[in-house]
Formats: structure tokens, C-alpha cells, sequence
């Protein structure tokens, strides 16, 4: 039974088919009353048709199941309601597989925008989801070109920190003169290539207002630059197309300030942009439609202040811009005097240099080294003389380097003097390389006294290469860009054209903060704030960012102080550590969880000893030494050590203290937290190994004095470690014992599962020879099944072919019987005759012998033909 149940469920599942469901038919994605038409079933066709009656149309490509589609619906919808009346917005279901749309186009995301102005087109919209960018956007392309008819309106055309295109044309002669229609083109070709329409494009008809920016012949294209040289479009040189305008006007154009929006998936447009330099960023809220944007005019002025490099400019016109009348005239006398004053260090003559702070000297004094080492091709050349053309990042590293091996040149007596010396590559025996060194005293630093920086208090666990620090021997490290000349008078720095006057330029770049807010926030904006007003300085190179201080206001004075502040060669600001605020400190828990804010207070003000683990979320080893960490801090005694951990990938710290190695372990003993020391990665990380390690690096070092107190102390803190550890040596023996009673178990556990599989194994090799005979005898079963089968088939088409000649036979015997009777009856009649024959012939014997005889013979004829008759008869019948 078992096997032809198989067998069936077998057959039934092999003629099984492949059912497949038809795809529902696509319903309206926008409301009835919207005012979209929406093509829900992708008709392209009807599209097009509906394109050649209006003058702008607006084509919404969305597919229903599209998050974004959906979100953008209520947008579409919104910019509608407002330019029904001008322009025509369509939305077209590209997703329907029956649909023209579907087969006609390829897109690999959606939504999709597309304009079109009469037969230009199309224009892709690559901007935000939002109503206000989408309505700006659309109506630019509905007014590509803004006539200006006034000096006044030209003046603000091209005041506005956006490029600016003139073209003159005159209308007096002719409704459209010739060049009009290929300068009306190129506006909307800037749009085509350049979705933000970051050119603005303007028409004169006024000749007097043309002659300001020294146009005279109608068809005349200007380009205008702040910074740089206007520009008039060579007629003669290039053709007259709307291409080459567009092409023209791109490739010239002045960017002293752009807008980032970054549309918020895979993209690399930061960090693109963040490579070229670096940047300032700063994140206001924006509205496009508005007609004024007090705060963003107070931004434009101090960009092009910064970018005005020359006044004098011979091409450009005499034109009263925004702020030019109140920007203060450049004073050479301040900053030559400033030269003057830092010309001992001074990056300007030495492009090819890198300051150098040596650490704080135990040993002879409280202050602070400063170095200069510059690149120098020639031995014996004085510093002042020192002069590479092209500055290269592996001399500057080689110099380092040889640096470094030679620190002991620079362990000099303590003078007020500047003291300069030579000395050889370490990589070349042809390269030479100056360093000029001087003390700077400790009260020129009161400006930065409140904060504990690294050189006050040593806490240095990695040397810029990875060497490990030594208290009296330290190695020179590259430290971060503090402000060492205390008479450096920032306010004095003039803030116009200092983007040509020193070599950290920056780019400046602005983001709308209700869009792009999660940036600002990443950066160190805080969270919690209502005005999304927020500055910052990132430097990619020197990876490093600064952060303006979001309790001042966000105004022009405050942004030019920040700027300058980052510009002068020994910077006061502060590198900004980001820190994680989703990880609280949390003194319950077995592992310290340790922040940036908490570094501090953790490892170095903490009177006990700190084991520190460097780990980040995607580091699996990372992951599989927690539960080695959780026993270390339950056998260490919590009053004198602390086990903690910090996410080095949400946690910023000072650079002496990163690491670029995951897991990293550093361990901070109590009172001489400067030494800090590393785990040695030759180790295994594994509870005896890191015991050894704290027990080892834990007690004093030899090379420190130590008193009878001290010594006493520290015998007692030993004594104490000693009964700590023996007390949880006691439970580690316990749990040993108990583990190797549970390990017993686990063996016979274990032996008869094995056991158990053995048998498992062997039923399950002996059921599957009983399947695959099984196997066999249903295929057997099959064959005889299909043969009697066909036998019983012959056999009923024999019976039906009996039955039919059994049906024959019965009606024959019918007639038989019928014919037998008639027989019977006529022979009946027969014997009656003769009697009666005999009779009568008895009685005429004696009468007529002859004529008798001669009547009984034809009488008896007659009844033998009669007889042949019938038989023949029945004879045929039963033939039939």
C-alpha cells in the first residue's frame, strides 16, 4: 500500500504544471481631482501627443511600488496646484510591463523628471524631492533668460554670487533679431548639463545700459567673474551656437561659493569635492522661492572678499557690487609687519617646511621646543636662503624620517636665540635637510592655559611612526597645529584676497540644513538645537575638521574671524573630536564603555590602573574577545583596576592615541599614565597572557626612585593583589573541578550519541536498501500493472465480439424452435393424411388399384417439395 501511495504521489507531481498569476491591472497613482494627468497604464503615446499642445510640460516617470515615487507624489501634486495655469504635468506609470513606456524606456531608478520647453527637451531634474526646488527648477525653465532693462536691475544681475551671462540683442529692427533664438537655446543647454542652473542668463535691449559692461554690437555675449577678468564670447574664434555658448560660459565660469546637495544614496560627491582641498561647509535653512536671503548676501560678501585677490582689475567694469564700498582696503603695512614679526617661522619662504614640537623636558626645564625643518638641496646654506620650487610630500616624509634618527642633534641647552642646523637624509647621501629650533616660554601659552592639552601633561602612547615613548628620551612627534607665537595679532589680518595670499585656501561650499541637517549633525552640530545654523572646516588631508562654535551667531564678522583663524600659519583652532552619544558611561556595567568626552576622565584621572580596548562594530576579533575582557574584569580587583573598551569608529581622539589596528590593546598604569604600553601582538590575547601583562606592567619601574613609603605601599598593594588572586585562583580551581565533573558528562553524553548516531546510521543505510527495493519492486509492479492492463483490454473487446454472436445464436434458436414446431405440425399433418389415405385406399381396393396409387404418389411428391421449400427457407435466414 505504502509503495503505491508513492508511486501515485509521484505520477500525480510529475504531470504538476507551472501556474502563473497575471499581473493586476495598475490603478491611478494620483487622485481623480489632482491636477496631474496620470497615464496609470504607460501610455506614451497619448504623452506625446498631449506634449505638442503646450508650451512646458513637466513628464513624471514613477512606478507605484517606489518608496520614493510615493514620497515625491505629494510633492508633484504640490507644484502643481500652483503652475496648472502655465505648465503641463504629466505622470506616466513606467513600470506596467503591457505598458509603452516599459519597452520604450530603460530607467534605472525612479522617480524620474523630465521638462520640456515647446521641442527642447528633455531636461532631467536631478535635484531634491522638494516642491520648493522642483518649482524653482521649473521655473527657470520657463524663463531661461531674465530681461534686464535698467541699470539698476544690471547691477543686481550681476552683484548675485551665482555666474552671470549678458547678451545684447536689439529688438528695434526685427521681433527677433539674429543670435536671439541660439543665446535662448544656450540657457536652456546650462540647465540641460548643469541641473543646479548655477549661470544665470540675462538679455540687454538698451544700448546705453549694454555699454556699461562694454557691449556694443547686438548679438554680444559677457560673461561676468568677480575675481577674475569678464569675459566677452569670441565670435571670431568660436561659432555661434548655443553648444559653444553653454560650453563657453561652463568652462569660464567663477565659482567663489557652490551649493552641495547630495540626492542621498551611493554617491561620491563629498568626497570628490572634500579631495580637491580644504572645504568650509555651512549649513543654513534655504528657501528657493524666497525673494531675499539676508544671511545668504551676508556669506556671498565675505566669499568674495576672500577671493578678491586684485582690485585693479583693467577689463573689469567700474560696477558698485555688494559690499565692495564697505570692504576695507587691503594694509600692506599690517602684513609685512606680521611677516616681519614671524619671520623665523614663516611657511611662506620655506614652502617646503613642517613645524615640529618637541615634547615637554622633564629634565632641564618646563618649556617647550619648537623646530622648523625645512627641505634644503645644499649643505651649509643658511635657513633664510632655503629655497625648493616644488614642494614634494616624500622629501617632507624623508626629512621626518632622518629627523627622527637624529633627535639627538637637538637635545641643546636652553636659549633664547634661534639656533639652526644641517643634517644628512637617512635615504639619500645627497639630500640635506635644515632644522632651526627655539624655546618658547610657557606664558605665551596662557591663551590655551585652560585646556589640558598633550604637552602639559605627557600622555603620549604612540610616537607619529608607532615608536614607543620614553619619559626622558622622547622622540620629536608631529603634534597639531597650535598657535606657539602669542603676539600673532589675527585681528590685524585683512580678510580680502586672502585666499591668494596663503597656501590653505579653502572651498567654500553651502547645503541647505532642512535637507542636508544629518551631515551637520555628523560633523558635531548639536542635536538638539532649533536653528540649523552650523560651520565647519574639513580637511581630508590632514584629516582633521574644525567646527565654528554654534553659540555664536552665524554672521559675516564671525565667519571671516574663523577663516582667518584657520589661514595663519600657527592656527589656534581645535581639532574637533566627534564623539558618540548613543554610548553613555555606565559605571554598572563589567566593561567602561569609554566616549571621547569620557577618555579623559577615565584613563587619565582616574587613580587606578586602565586596560584599554581599541574596537570598532564590523571587527569580528574585535567581538571575540569580549568574553575574555568580562573574566578579566571579574578577577581584577575594581577598587585598583579598571577594564574598558572604546569605539575608535564613532569616538574621536587626539591623535597620539589613535591606533590604526583593530583589536588594539594599551594598558595605563596608575600614576604614570605617560607610559602607557602596548599589548605585544606577537602574544595570543588569552586570559593567562593578559594577566601576565597587567601583573608585569603594573609595579614601578626600576628606573623611578622610590622611597621606604613608597616601597612599603607598594609591598602592601602587591600583598593585596596576591590574597586577591589567590581567593579567585580558589574559585577558578572550584569551577575547574566542577567543570571537568560537567566534562566527564559530557564525554558519556557525547559516547552515546555517538553511539546513538552509529545506530542511526546504520538503520538509515539499511531503510534506504529497502526503499531502492522498494524502489524496484514498485517499478516491477508498474510493468505487470500496465501489461494486464493491456491484456484485460484485449479480453473485453473477445467478450463484447462474444456477446455480439451469442445475441445471434439466441435469435437463431428462436427461429429454430419456430420452424421445429412448424415441423412437427406439418409431420403431424402428414401421418393424419396417410392414415386417411390408407384408409381410403383400403377402402377402393377393390375399385380402381391403379388410378389410387397414381393420386397417393403425387400427393406425396407435393408434400416433399413443400418440405424442401421451407427448409431452404429457414436455411437462408439463419444464413443472414
Amino acid at each position: 500500500l505504502c509503495c503505491v501511495s508513492v508511486t501515485l504521489l509521484i505520477f500525480s507531481c510529475s504531470r504538476a504544471k507551472d501556474v502563473t498569476m497575471p499581473a493586476k491591472l495598475p490603478v491611478s497613482f494620483f487622485s481623480t481631482r489632482s491636477a496631474v494627468v496620470d497615464l496609470f497604464r504607460g501610455q506614451l503615446d497619448y504623452a506625446e501627443q498631449l506634449r505638442q499642445d503646450s508650451e512646458i510640460v513637466l513628464y513624471f516617470f514613477y512606478a507605484p511600488w517606489c518608496g520614493q515615487s510615493i514620497a515625491a507624489r505629494e510633492e508633484i501634486e504640490h507644484v502643481a496646484s500652483r503652475l496648472s495655469d502655465q505648465v503641463l504635468f504629466v505622470a506616466i506609470n513606467c513600470w506596467w510591463n503591457q505598458g509603452k513606456c516599459r519597452k520604450q524606456k530603460h530607467f534605472f531608478y525612479f522617480p524620474v523628471i523630465h521638462l520640456y520647453h515647446r521641442s527642447f527637451g528633455p531636461i532631467e531634474y536631478k535635484g531634491p524631492m522638494s516642491a520648493v526646488y522642483i518649482e524653482k527648477f521649473v521655473r527657470r525653465v520657463m524663463t531661461p533668460l531674465l530681461y534686464i532693462s535698467s541699470r539698476s536691475k544690471l547691477l543686481d544681475f550681476l552683484s548675485n554670487y551665482e555666474p552671470g551671462v549678458v547678451g545684447y540683442f536689439e529688438f528695434n529692427a526685427s521681433p527677433q533679431p539674429p543670435g536671439y533664438l541660439t543665446f535662448f537655446t544656450s540657457a536652456l543647454h546650462s540647465l540641460k548639463k548643469d541641473y543646479l542652473g548655477t549661470i544665470r542668463f540675462g538679455v540687454v535691449t538698451d544700448k546705453r545700459v549694454a555699454r556699461e559692461i562694454s557691449l556694443e554690437h547686438s548679438g554680444s555675449v559677457y560673461l561676468h567673474r568677480h575675481a577674475n577678468t569678464s569675459l566677452i564670447y569670441p565670435k571670431d574664434i568660436m561659432n555661434y551656437t548655443a553648444e559653444n555658448i553653454c560650453k563657453w560660459a561652463l568652462e569660464n565660469r567663477e565659482m567663489l561659493i557652490r551649493w552641495l546637495r547630495p540626492h542621498g544614496g551611493k554617491s561620491l560627491l563629498l568626497n570628490n569635492e572634500l579631495k580637491k582641498g580644504p572645504a568650509l561647509l555651512i549649513f543654513i535653512p534655504y528657501n528657493p522661492l524666497a525673494e531675499s536671503h539676508p544671511l545668504l548676501d551676508e556669506i556671498t560678501k565675505v566669499a568674495l572678499e576672500y577671493h578678491k585677490c586684485n582690485k585693479s582689475q583693467a577689463a573689469e567694469p567700474d560696477l558698485q557690487h555688494v559690499g565692495d564700498t564697505d570692504s576695507p582696503a587691503f594694509d600692506s603695512s599690517v602684513t609685512d609687519a606680521h611677516l616681519k614679526h614671524s619671520e623665523p617661522f614663516s611657511i611662506t619662504k620655506y614652502p617646503c617646511c613642517n613645524t615640529v614640537v618637541l615634547p615637554q623636558w622633564h629634565s632641564i626645564s618646563r618649556t617647550h621646543n619648537v623646530c622648523e625643518l625645512c627641505v634644503n638641496q645644499t649643505l651649509g646654506v643658511k635657513p633664510n636662503k632655503v629655497h625648493v620650487p616644488h614642494c614634494n610630500f616624500l622629501e617632507i616624509e624623508a626629512a621626518l624620517d632622518s629627523f627622527y634618527l637624529q633627535e639627538h642633534t637637538f637635545f641643546q641647552v636652553i636659549s633664547n636665540t634661534i639656533e639652526c642646523s644641517n643634517f644628512l637624509s637617512f635615504y639619500s647621501p645627497f639630500s640635506y635637510y635644515t632644522a632651526c629650533c627655539r624655546t618658547v616660554n610657557r606664558h605665551f601659552l596662557s591663551f590655551i592655559s585652560s585646556e589640558k592639552t598633550i604637552f602639559q601633561t605627557p600622555k603620549v602612547a604612540f610616537s607619529s611612526h608607532g615608536k614607543k615613548d620614553n619619559a626622558q628620551f622622547s622622540i620629536p612627534h608631529i603634534e597639531d597645529r597650535n598657535c606657539f607665537i602669542p603676539d600673532l595679532n589675527i585681528s590685524s589680518m585683512n580678510i580680502t584676497g586672502l585666499s591668494c595670499r596663503t597656501n590653505k585656501t579653502l572651498n567654500l561650499y553651502l547645503l541647505d540644513s532642512n535637507l542636508f541637517w544629518i551631515y551637520a549633525e555628523r560633523l558635531g552640530a548639536s542635536r538638539s538645537t532649533h536653528l540649523k545654523e552650523f560651520a565647519a572646516i574639513v580637511d581630508m588631508k590632514e584629516e582633521v575638521h574644525y567646527v565654528l562654535d554654534q553659540n555664536q551667531s552665524l554672521v559675516g564678522p564671525t565667519l571671516e574671524n574663523f577663516i582667518k583663524n584657520f589661514s595663519v600659519l600657527y592656527s589656534p583652532l581645535k581639532r574637533h573630536l566627534v564623539d558618540d552619544p548613543s554610548a553613555p558611561f555606565q559605571e554598572q556595567r563589567v566593561l567602561t564603555e569609554v566616549t571621547t568626552h569620557t577618555f579623559h576622565e577615565t584613563v587619565f584621572s582616574s587613580e587606578k590602573n586602565v586596560l584599554l580596548l581599541y574596537y570598532a562594530q564590523w571587527c569580528g576579533f574585535c567581538a571575540s574577545l569580549n568574553h575574555i575582557f568580562i573574566q578579566l574584569a571579574r578577577l581584577l580587583p575594581p577598587d585598583n583596576f579598571t577594564v574598558a573598551r572604546i569605539d575608535v569608529t564613532r569616538n574621536d581622539l587626539p591623535w597620539e592615541f589613535m591606533t590604526d589596528r583593530l583589536p588594539t590593546i594599551l594598558f595605563f598604569p596608575h600614576q604614570r599614565k605617560a607610559q602607557s604600553v602596548k599589548f605585544p601582538e606577537d602574544l595570543s590575547v588569552n586570559l593567562p597572557n593578559l594577566l601576565k601583562f597587567i601583573l608585569h606592567h603594573s609595579s614601578l619601574s626600576a628606573s623611578e626612585p622610590c622611597t621606604k613609603e613608597c616601597r612599603h605601599k607598594e609591598s602592601v598593594l602587591q600583598q593585596g593583589h596576591i590574597s586577591h588572586l589567590e581567593r579567585e585562583i580558589q574559585k577558578l580551581r572550584s569551577e575547574i573541578s566542577a567543570l571537568h565533573q560537567a566534562h566527564d558528562q559530557l564525554e558519556a553524553q557525547l559516547s552515546e550519541a555517538r553511539r546513538d548516531e552509529q545506530r542511526l546510521q546504520q538503520q538509515k543505510h539499511t531503510l534506504e536498501k529497502q526503499h531502492k527495493t522498494l524502489q524496484l519492486h514498485s517499478e516491477h509492479l508498474q510493468a505487470t500493472y500496465d501489461q494486464k492492463n493491456q491484456e484485460l483490454l484485449e479480453m473485453a473487446e473477445k467478450l463484447q465480439e462474444l456477446a455480439d454472436a451469442s445475441e445471434n445464436l439466441l435469435k437463431e434458436n428462436a427461429l429454430l424452435r419456430i420452424l421445429v414446431a412448424a415441423r412437427e405440425g406439418k409431420l403431424q399433418s402428414r401421418d393424419e393424411i396417410k392414415e386417411s389415405l390408407q384408409s381410403e385406399q383400403t377402402l377402393s381396393e377393390d375399385n380402381d388399384v391403379s388410378p389410387s396409387t397414381a393420386t397417393a404418389m403425387l400427393e406425396e411428391k407435393r408434400i416433399d417439395n413443400i418440405d424442401t421449400i421451407e427448409t431452404e427457407h429457414s436455411s437462408g435466414n439463419r444464413t443472414e
